[in-house]
Order: structure tokens, then sequence, then C-alpha cells
């Protein structure tokens, strides 16, 4: 019965091939019939077969099959950006990246990674055949912007920063305003809203974000009667609406922010008596970041406290700097990750603490899915010579920390 289902099936596709397939099964033997159709169902291998198509139609097909696949994960992953692919004999051409050179660094090295690329140039034009067919392709009538952009911020983050919006978790030693051993936790990122397309005579790119943060501090060991293991000292949140630009190797964030400070219970049970003020207040800065290279970044910012709680008055002038080193970096193929030892310097004087030196250091390594731009995982050993947070803002401490982050 099996034998003529499969014969009656067999013969009904037969039937309705073309003649040209039909010829071609006439010579194959039973076996490597079933082998093409299968075991008595049709196969669509058949009709899709590279081979039974003529050679004059798939003369480029190597070169479209690739512009198309690259073309497709440069819009997955820098999607904000438009740029555009073409490939000529497994050469690309990148047209419209960004004025940013960090960004147009990192699109680069992305294709280049990919397989089968000879090499990668960054073009302002194509022949002019060739841009109408990519644009006719490619562009849709949109606004002079995006609305959400989660690939990046323009203004990368300053990583050494204290109050840099992370998620992080630390554990350090010898601090002596905190305590000996502490675990120090934070929740922080940044959203961006809109990013604003070719603006100003330098055609750089102009976002708004709004950006959040919360940093706890545990004093550990403590033996109290409840025999608790962790005292939450102190809490500091913050709110900010950055405005960043960016162009060429430059980069500039102008923030509003505001931040409080709040003890934690423990603390407050532990310490009757304890003289409990506000540190809270509202500034605004301004922040100018250069990237030297595709190793080295500097930045250097001056800021205004226009407003600070009556309690606790902090003098309304400072000034931070820094810079950040990445070196040996690597891509794991495996992974699909980009890897980089960094080494991360930020110093701030104050006029709240009389402009004295206040520095933190760090040293570690980051991965992340694009190089340079985008999230990143970092493990690090941490240095802090300086003033503490909170209540404790005025003053001097220093500790050591091992930490883990994620964010941009």
């Amino acid at each position: 019965m099996k034998g003529k289902i499969f014969t009656f099936t067999l013969l009904s596709l037969i039937c309705f091939l073309p003649l040209s397939a039909q010829e071609e099964i006439d010579e194959l033997d039973q076996d490597e019939l079933i082998s093409v159709i299968g075991d008595g169902y049709p196969s669509p291998r058949v009709l899709t077969r590279t081979d039974g198509i003529p050679k004059e139609h798939v003369e480029n097909a190597e070169d479209l099959y690739l512009e198309g696949y690259i073309q497709a994960l440069v819009n997955a992953h820098y999607y904000e950006f438009d740029i555009f692919v073409a490939v000529d004999d497994h050469k690309v051409y990148l047209y419209n990246l960004p004025s940013n050179e960090l960004i147009s660094n990192s699109i680069i090295s992305f294709v280049e990674d990919m397989p089968e690329v000879v090499s990668v140039e960054a073009v302002d034009k194509f022949p002019d055949k060739g841009l109408e067919e990519l644009e006719k392709r490619e562009v849709k009538p949109q606004i002079k912007g995006t609305w959400f952009p989660q690939n990046t911020v323009l203004f990368q983050p300053l990583v050494a920063a204290p109050w840099s919006p992370k998620y992080s978790a630390g554990y350090r030693l010898g601090d002596n305003q905190i305590g000996h051993k502490v675990a120090a936790v934070s929740l922080g990122d940044n959203f961006p809203i809109f990013r604003w397309r070719n603006v100003f005579y330098w055609k750089g790119a102009l976002q708004i974000d709004v950006q959040a943060g919360v940093w706890s501090v545990f004093k550990l060991g403590r033996d109290s009667c409840q025999g608790e293991i962790s005292e939450l000292v102190n809490t500091d949140y913050l709110v900010g609406i950055p405005l960043s630009y960016a162009f060429d190797k430059w980069s500039f964030r102008l923030r509003l922010y505001h931040i409080s400070t709040h003890l934690g219970d423990e603390f407050l049970v532990n310490n009757p008596g304890f003289d409990r003020k506000n540190p809270s207040f509202e500034a605004i800065d301004f922040f100018t970041s250069y990237q030297l290279n595709r190793h080295i970044r500097l930045y250097f910012g001056p800021g205004v406290v226009f407003h600070s709680d009556h309690t606790f008055y902090i003098n309304p002038l400072y000034v931070e700097y820094g810079g950040e080193f990445r070196y040996w970096g690597r891509k794991f193929f495996y992974h699909q990750l980009y890897g980089t030892f960094f080494l991360a310097v930020h110093f701030r004087n104050w006029q709240a603490v009389n402009w004295d030196f206040d520095g933190t250091g760090m040293v570690g390594y980051e991965w992340s899915k694009l190089q340079g731009v985008g999230r990143k995982v970092r493990i690090y050993f941490e240095y802090h010579n300086g003033y503490s947070e909170g209540q404790f803002f005025k003053k001097h401490t220093s500790y050591v920390s091992y930490s883990l982050s994620w964010g941009f």
C-alpha cells in the first residue's frame, strides 16, 4: 500500500513539473529521486537549486548578497545613522557616516570584522547611478532626527566620576568615613529622548537625554543587638537633563541636575544624636571632551551650584577633569564581543572644600557588543583619595575598591 501511495505521489509531481525538470528527474534512479524529493513528500529544494539558475543572473550575486547582509547588520546595530552600504568586488564603501569620529570608527571596525570583506572605505558620495539606486532602496521620508535612540550616547560617560550613572556593585576597603569594609552599589542610566542630525555649521548630532542614578553604601560587619551584618549608611539620588552635541573628535555636554542625599535608618538607629543635615543641591555644568585617537580621551568641565539647602551650604564653583586610556583591544569572534583594558582618572576641585584635590582612578577590563560605543560590562580596581559622599561630603577619606559595572 505504501508503495502505491509513493508511486502515485511521484507521478503527480512529475506531471506538474516543467519539461526541463522532468528531463533531469528521468535521469535519476529511485534512490536519488527520494533524496531530492523526500520519502514521499515534495521538497522545495527542487525549485531553488542555484545551479539551475542561468549563470548570467548570478554573476554579481556574491557582492549583492554581501551588500544586503552588511546593510542589514549596520541597520540593526547603528540604525540611528542612516548608513548606506555598497560592495564592489568585496570592497565595502560606506556612505553617510556620522561626523563623530568615535562612532564612525566603530562602524568601520564593525564592518571590517565581517567575513569576505577585503577593505572598508568611507566615501562622501557614490557615482550618481549607484547613489540613485541606493536612495531608491534605502531613503525613506522621515523627520530630521530619531526618537529614543538606544545605540549610544553622544557624550560618552565619565567612567571614573563618582556620580556617573551606571549599574554597579563593589567591595570597598579602608574608608575611614563610611567604614573599613563597605559594600557600594548603584543603579543608574542615561535615557536618550531625541537626537537631531546635521545640526549647526559642523553638521554634528544634538541629543537630549534624561539621566538618573542612585548610590548607596553599606557598612559591613557591624555586630548590633539585632544581628545586622550590614548597615545602610548613606544614599545619594541624582536626576539630570543633559544636552549633548558631537562632531569629529569633539563632544560637549550641558547638564542641569539635582542631587539629594539621605542617611540610612540603621545608621540613625545605631548613631543616636547624629547631627543630620540635608546636603542637597541643584547645579549646572558644561563639559568638553576630545577623542585624541582611538585609545585616548581627555575632558574638562566647570560647574556652578546655584542652590543648596540652608542646613548644608555648598559654595557655588567647581571644576572637574580627567581622561580615559584604552589599549590592547581585541575582538572575540566566538562570543561576538569586543574587549579592551582601560585606565580612567577623574579629578575634582570644589570651592566647597577649599579647592582641595579630589581624585579617583580605575584600571580594569571592559566588554561590549560594539567597539568604542554602546553599553559595556566593566570589571575594575578603583582607588579614591579625596572626599566622601552625602552627609560626609566635606570630610576627607581614601579607599580601594573591587567592582563590577554595566552601563554606557
